[in-house]
């Protein structure tokens, strides 16, 4: 009797945890549910001003109205139009809806953006293999929303999360697709920094063009998808130009002979907020102009960083598992490190960054990995830039940036330093790879030459992410 009574008490939990581990995604979808309630109210709570989206539907009425687009300031902090011409004209639809419909509808899309770029950086990394992707990015997105580049971003309204789900679509699309690299450079229209990526995938194109011609290959099969992929980008951001000097020609004349050249009209670059490396040099050197040496710094972290890039997109899957997300990541980081203004909004590329480091302490099980990741997910959750004294909410007179001392300085640089510290250990990993000779290398040293590679492949380039993990 009472083993029969046990297997009836146990029968029902029993039930339930096959249920949950059969059909995941409902219970995930529950989760990410209340996480985003629960992150909305405390929104409300903290009266947020979405201030950056008021000034984006300031630019939509400009372009309708037919005003001076880079003429306007608005809001209580006189904030300017700094985008290109072409985000205006996106912009326009904002002028269709009145504010409380326009801030409910900036929340719920820049929450579901925040699903879909979990959901694209698990296909970067062709993770995960064993729970349904559906699931597992609610799940993530129910704790990633909390981080502090998410939490901004919401904040102030901004446009974030649809540039790095651009980007991030436009490369993990198959690589031979007819317009891969259009996402690529619609982001790069809206806001300049994704044009970055354009020049990584041409770097990458030419060191595999390289590489093939080293092998021996024939020079009109030099041509490759990534070459491609950075021509379409590039064609895809001149007609954003072309389009936005066609319909708004002053505006258009005024922005690229003019307002893109004055950094300052973004924000102080020495304010907390600024976490690119022009911003710590500010801060290091106590002035708003750091000069020579911000650009020199910058100067030699885009070569480490485009570098470190190339150098994972050649290692391969075969060599590096998730050598595409250490490649992707890796410009990513350089984008934000070398850009005059990176908000700390900027940074929602965390979320894929934390999410790699991740993958990898999963696959090789190791204990300083772990720590890795979990150092990285607490620094971007941990909001240590706003422990120091900052000029974010305004005020006359000079930033107290300008006088910060040792330890203020490294908690307002707490980005900048981990993204530093990612890119070191991307080249590592990525140069330890290039160094270990190929599985089929291994097997077979004295092998004769093999085969020439089909027309279709060559033309195809790398596995997708995806399967090439699976391959491996």
């Amino acid at each position: 009797m009472s083993t029969l009574h046990e297997t009836a008490a146990t029968r029902p939990r029993a039930t339930a945890r096959s249920l949950v581990l059969r059909r995941p995604t409902l219970p995930a979808a529950g989760a990410c549910l209340l996480s985003f309630a629960a992150f909305v109210l405390a929104q409300r709570a903290a009266d947020v001003s979405v201030i950056d989206l008021m000034v984006y539907r300031a630019e939509g009425w400009a372009v309708r109205n037919g005003e001076d687009l880079y003429a306007l300031r608005v809001t209580h902090a006189d904030l300017p139009a700094t985008y290109p011409p072409f985000a205006a004209l996106l912009f326009l639809p904002l002028t269709l809806l009145d504010v409380p419909e326009l801030r409910t509808l900036a929340a719920v899309t820049n929450l579901v953006l925040l699903v879909v770029l979990v959901q694209l950086s698990l296909r970067l990394l062709g993770r995960p293999a064993r729970l349904p992707r559906p699931a597992a990015a609610l799940g993530l997105a129910a704790v990633a929303v909390w981080c502090e580049p998410v939490w901004t971003t919401l904040r102030y309204g901004q446009v974030n999360l649809l540039l790095a789900a651009l980007v991030l679509w436009d490369l993990t699309r198959r690589p031979g697709h007819r317009w891969a690299g259009v996402g690529i450079g619609v982001a790069a229209g809206i806001k300049l920094t994704p044009a970055l990526f354009a020049v990584f995938l041409a770097l990458c194109g030419l060191a595999e063009a390289g590489r093939r011609r080293r092998r021996g290959g024939r020079p009109g099969g030099l041509w490759n998808a990534r070459l491609r992929q950075a021509a379409v980008a590039t064609g895809a951001f001149l007609g954003t130009a072309l389009l936005s000097a066609v319909v708004l020609p002053r505006d258009s004349h005024r922005f690229w002979t003019e307002v893109l050249f004055a950094a300052d009209r973004a924000g102080a670059t020495e304010g907390t907020a600024n976490q690119s490396l022009h911003g710590v040099a500010a801060r290091l050197l106590h002035t708003g102009d750091p000069g020579a040496f911000a650009v020199a710094l910058c100067a030699v972290a885009a070569a480490a960083g485009l570098g470190t890039a190339v150098a994972a997109f050649l290692a391969t899957p075969r060599r590096l598992p998730y050598a595409p997300a250490w490649a992707v990541l890796a410009c990513a980081v350089t984008a934000l490190l070398i850009s005059p203004v990176s908000w700390s909004h900027h940074w929602v590329w965390a979320v894929p960054i934390v999410l790699l480091l991740g993958a990898e302490a999963l696959r090789r099980g190791d204990v300083r990995w772990w720590a890795g990741a979990g150092i990285a997910g607490a620094l971007f959750c941990s909001y240590a830039l706003w422990w120091v004294p900052n000029g974010r909410d305004g005020g006359a007179g000079p930033l107290p940036e300008l006088d910060q001392h040792g330890g203020e300085m490294l908690l307002s640089a707490v980005y900048p330093v981990t993204g530093t510290a990612f890119l070191a250990v991307a080249a590592a990993v990525s140069v330890r790879a290039l160094r270990r000779p190929l599985p089929y290398e291994a097997a077979r040293p004295a092998a004769p030459a093999e085969a020439p590679v089909p027309a279709e492949t060559a033309a195809a380039g790398p596995a997708t992410p995806a399967q090439a993990v699976a391959k491996e």
